[in-house]
């Protein structure tokens, strides 16, 4: 298990290097930039001897008017590369984010419902936004400045052996001890930084249902309640952010004794070798400068290992995501759905979401035009029923035929594009009624819009608006009714123009006036389409050519509404319990 989860997590790596590498020139041009800073930084430590020795203590007068203008040259191509460096580096890094979250998005997009019900939306939007965003740090920051100061390193480690290769010999003993502690609070870090982005996930889902739900926590008055909640997961983001800011900042304060104990051998020992004549002044100094610039960027490399490690996290929670395989798969060899009429055959399905069986041994034939009523108590599987056929679940066993035809061997976006749904929750984006009318018809005219509005009674309150087609109703059309949002959900189900049509409760959450203009659009919809209706109302599905019964996810009973009325059994119960209700 532990080597899969290593080979798993070091493809993952793979993958980030595969999206950097196709900047691969932007790369190699800004990793000569940062090499060019690198050389720059060992240029100026090498410039010390001849400062000391040559001007101060030769007095060379050429030699003072060289060395300024080579300290002017060597910082004005260091200043240049560094900014180039970064410009190409934060290129690379934002580019390869991009890619990065479009991936995401769209693998996310493209997952099944059944994977929308497990994960919570705040968590979702953490991956897309937060997560990526800390790999964004990683690759156009951390990485940037690891290149460069691994530059720095070996052009100071050049210096100090040109100088004093004894001495060098020394001062390099302690490097591999310096590091170490990159390592292991680098792992600690790592660990931490998955905690803290759980947290923050957390959190955001927590905030996406208390906004969403504001209208609630008012008329209860829970308030109150809600910032106690709020604070205590803020409490906890604190605890783990802490943690990891001892973990990031132990780091430093261990090196800085590594550090100092390797500065003081070098003092002591190079200043012996000084007085003694076997050194210059110069050289010391020059190799002293070099040693002191060296430790400098083995420090930052600490800083910088550890915003990899944060990064390597986030990117396990990203590729979660990316690698998280669909239930719904579709054929190699799929067929695309033509266009017409259809009728849908239910041949011995079952299906059971998770350890629960839901729906058990449906068999059931849909003519082309017909339209069924499905009606039962809740949890007795009516919406599962009718989320299989566009294949938003998978049966368990069993199959569904449009046409005779399994719709596992059908392309699932020909499938879908021969369905129109209208749910009772209205579910519209903020957006201009014109774009939501026309959300599943992108190439629809002008004309066609209106005419699918007027269809669906929604022509007339719509152009009531200042604005007409062009105003844009808020977030899930939090500018309209109940019975407008309903309205424009059937124009844009209309204008969709599907041959298959499913009904889930499309009126159950209307009032009677609404109710009546809804149902006017809903019999224009239904025309000549093979139509699956979800309701508890008698006036939805009293003129249904035929009504099946769900109970306990099976079909107990089948037929027009006077055959079942006469059997007084579940159907004739469920009736008289709406009428004395």
């Amino acid at each position: 298990m532990k080597k899969k989860l290593k080979f798993r997590i070091r493809s993952r790596h793979k993958r980030i290097l595969s999206l950097i590498k196709e900047n691969r020139y932007r790369l190699l041009f800004a990793m000569l930039l940062m090499l060019l800073v690198g050389v720059s930084t060992g240029a100026t430590a090498f410039l010390v001897k001849p400062i000391l020795d040559d001007i101060f203590l030769k007095q060379d007068t050429f030699m003072l008017k060289v060395i300024p203008i080579a300290v002017i040259v060597i910082y004005f191509f260091r200043g240049a590369a560094e900014y180039g460096h970064s410009y190409l580096m934060n290129y690379v890094g934002q580019n390869v984010i991009k890619k990065l979250r479009d991936e995401l998005y769209s693998k996310i997009c493209d997952l099944p419902l059944s994977f929308f019900y497990q994960e919570r939306t705040g968590r979702l939007m953490s991956r897309v936004t937060n997560d990526v965003s800390i790999i964004k740090g990683m690759v156009s920051t951390a990485v940037t400045g690891a290149l460069r100061d691994c530059f720095t390193i070996i052009s100071l480690t050049f210096v100090i052996f040109y100088r004093d290769w004894q001495l060098a010999c020394y001062a390099v003993v302690v490097l591999p001890l310096a590091f170490y502690p990159v390592y292991v609070f680098g792992q600690r870090v790592r660990k931490v930084s998955t905690g803290c982005q759980e947290c923050l996930a957390e959190l955001n889902s927590f905030l996406h249902e208390t906004f969403s739900g504001n209208k609630i926590v008012k008329a209860f008055g829970m308030e109150n309640y809600e910032k106690k909640r709020f604070f205590d997961k803020t409490r906890n983001l604190f605890k783990i952010e802490m943690s990891q800011v001892v973990a990031k900042s132990l780091s430093s304060p261990v090196m800085e004794v590594l550090g100092g104990l390797g500065i003081a051998f070098i003092i002591w020992y190079g200043g012996n070798r000084v007085i003694s004549g076997v050194s210059t002044p110069g050289t010391f100094f020059s190799f002293m400068a070099a040693v002191l610039m060296l430790y400098e960027p083995v420090k930052k490399l600490t800083k910088l290992n550890n915003n990899i490690q944060e990064g390597m996290a986030a990117a396990d929670r990203v590729f979660d995501i990316i690698e998280h395989e669909s239930d719904i798969r579709e054929d190699e060899n799929a067929i695309t759905m033509t266009r017409g009429a259809h009728s849908v055959t239910f041949k011995n399905v079952y299906f059971r979401y998770e350890d629960e069986w839901v729906l058990r041994d449906i068999n059931l034939k849909v003519d082309s035009g017909e339209i069924l009523a499905l009606v039962g108590m809740s949890g007795g599987g009516k919406t599962s029923l009718v989320n299989l056929i566009p294949r938003f679940y998978e049966v368990t066993q069993g199959a569904i035929l449009i046409d005779g035809i399994d719709i596992r061997k059908l392309t699932v976006s020909s499938l879908r594009d021969q369905i129109a749904i209208v749910t009772q929750e209205p579910i519209l984006f903020n957006d201009t009624i014109r774009n939501n009318i026309a959300y599943g018809n992108q190439n629809a005219s002008e004309e066609e819009i209106y005419r699918a509005a007027k269809a669906a009674y929604a022509y007339d309150f719509v152009m009531g608006f200042p604005k007409g087609f062009d105003t844009t109703i808020g977030e899930l059309g939090s500018r309209l009714s109940g019975g407008e949002k309903q309205r424009i959900c059937i124009a844009r189900a209309l204008l969709k123009d599907a041959p298959i049509l499913i009904l889930d409760e499309a009126t159950s959450a209307l009032d009677s006036e609404s109710e009546m203009l809804v149902q006017r659009a809903l019999e224009n919809l239904m025309k000549g389409r093979t139509t699956f209706v979800i309701a508890h109302r008698l006036s939805t599905i009293i003129h249904a050519d035929r009504i099946i019964v769900l109970v306990g996810g099976k079909i107990v009973e089948q037929g027009r509404h006077q055959e079942l009325m006469q059997r007084q059994g579940e159907y004739h119960k469920l009736i008289q319990m709406q009428l004395n209700n």
